[in-house]
């Protein structure tokens, strides 16, 4: 038994127990995603961006420079980071480039986004 977590409780259900590591073997690539997510929106700013991007759909640097109050290069950092982490996208129009929320993490920020405006929400009406 060396090396391995065996419970001493009485009532243990190894059933549960087997089930429970089955679920979170079968969902190992939807844990690193939401991880990843969540490691990189776990800044303030970078969670702020996100939001904007779901909310706008498409911001430059420079738009989100004006409604966050930071210089474009902050912001570009930050920007810089999520598409490395593959979060956010990028398209080019002349000089501008435009960011956005990749479709694929929608389903996954989406609910935190509605936690926030809910939030909002009740402390306006208080």
């Amino acid at each position: 038994m060396e090396g391995k977590n065996v419970c001493i409780r009485e009532l243990a259900d190894p059933v549960q127990i087997n089930d429970c590591r089955k679920k979170v073997a079968a969902n190992e690539k939807s844990f690193t995603q939401l991880s990843a997510i969540l490691s990189l929106a776990g800044n303030d700013v970078r969670l702020k961006i996100l939001y904007l991007l779901e909310e706008e759909k498409e911001l430059c640097p420079c738009d989100l420079s004006d409604i966050l109050g930071m210089s474009i290069p902050a912001i570009s950092q930050h920007l810089r980071k999520m598409k490395d982490g593959d979060i956010v996208g990028s398209r080019k129009v002349g000089q501008t480039i435009l960011y956005s929320l990749r479709t694929e993490h929608l389903k996954l920020l989406r609910p935190f986004f509605k936690i926030i405006n809910q939030v909002n929400l009740k402390t306006e009406t208080v």
